[in-house]
């Protein structure tokens, strides 16, 4: 098992699995240390700096955003009244891949990214190739028919068999079709994300 890839490095130096799949529990089983010569001797007090920038990593890595993506949606997020981290929490949970995710329609949210830019899903009747497409409550999204036969679709199903999908979105995964019933809420958002820490990082 390889241990040395971008990916896996992430999960190591975050200590959790930012992806989802099981490959890389099975990793930080194996190497529960962060990456690196001699881990174990630089698990030394962080400054706050350190964590701020390290929570911001763990955001955009677990949401699958690049720096640039991530900076412009606390740009937005700042622009509203709304509190800045809950607006940021409210965009994040807005993206089409994440919503395909949330749905139970992909195993991970690198799936669901690759599923929604090859163009398998469509927003009322139309169909998107854009992970970063924002959503909109009423807005209704369904795989393409020709994509509902695929055969990933069956394990992606069974796997999600008890699956509970947050309220804001209304799943009926018999025909792979979900409404947006409203918007998310702060607590929808992925809860090892700490948004205080990352718009300190931003608003230095």
């Amino acid at each position: 098992m390889r241990y040395t890839g971008p990916k896996a490095r992430r999960c190591r130096r975050q200590e959790m699995n930012l992806y989802g799949s099981d490959k890389y529990d099975k990793i930080l089983a194996r190497k529960p240390h962060p990456p690196g010569k001699s881990p174990r001797g630089r698990l030394g007090r962080k400054s706050e700096y350190a964590r701020q920038l390290m929570e911001k990593q763990r955001v955009r890595d677990m949401y699958g955003l690049s720096e640039r993506q991530f900076r412009r949606l606390y740009a937005e997020a700042m622009r509203t009244k709304a509190d800045t981290g809950d607006r940021m929490k409210q965009l994040l949970e807005q993206r089409l891949d994440n919503v395909i995710y949330r749905a139970g329609f992909a195993i991970t949210r690198v799936q669901a990214r690759q599923l929604a830019g090859h163009g398998h899903f469509l927003i009322d009747g139309v169909r998107v190739t854009c992970p970063s497409f924002r959503v909109r409550a009423g807005q209704n999204i369904a795989a393409r028919p020709r994509s509902q036969q695929s055969t990933a679709f069956v394990e992606i199903l069974r796997r999600h068999e008890k699956y509970m999908p947050p309220a804001w979105l209304k799943v009926d995964a018999g025909k792979l079709a979900v409404e947006v019933v409203g918007l998310p809420r702060p607590e929808d958002a992925e809860q090892a994300a700490d948004m205080r820490q990352v718009v300190e990082f931003y608003s230095r």
